[in-house]
């Protein structure tokens, strides 16, 4: 997940920087889908990669535009559920009242 943060919420640099340049994604890094918050101060991007690196190459590609850049690993609600799985107690067994 990536936090990226307008500078003095003004959108207009990032959105003539897309228009003008493209997404910048380097091969290996997909864009998922994208939210921005109504009062324009942050855009929600959901990227997928292998590689942390390029993620680190498309920031750089928004260099100059007054955008900041947050950066969250996150997984899948499923992937994490399979990993704490075998973590949990089991099942409570016994009459249902």
């Amino acid at each position: 997940m990536i936090i990226e943060r307008f500078a003095n919420r003004d959108p207009v640099a990032a959105y003539r920087h897309l228009r003008d340049a493209g997404r910048g994604l380097p091969e290996g890094l997909k864009y998922v889908d994208s939210w921005v918050e109504s009062n324009c101060d942050r855009c929600f991007q959901l990227m997928e990669c292998d590689d942390l690196a390029l993620l680190q190459q498309w920031v750089l590609h928004w260099r100059g535009t007054g955008v900041s850049f947050e950066i969250v690993p996150v997984l899948r609600s499923a992937e994490t559920r399979a990993v704490v799985a075998p973590l949990l107690d089991p099942p409570a067994t016994g009459p249902i009242s």
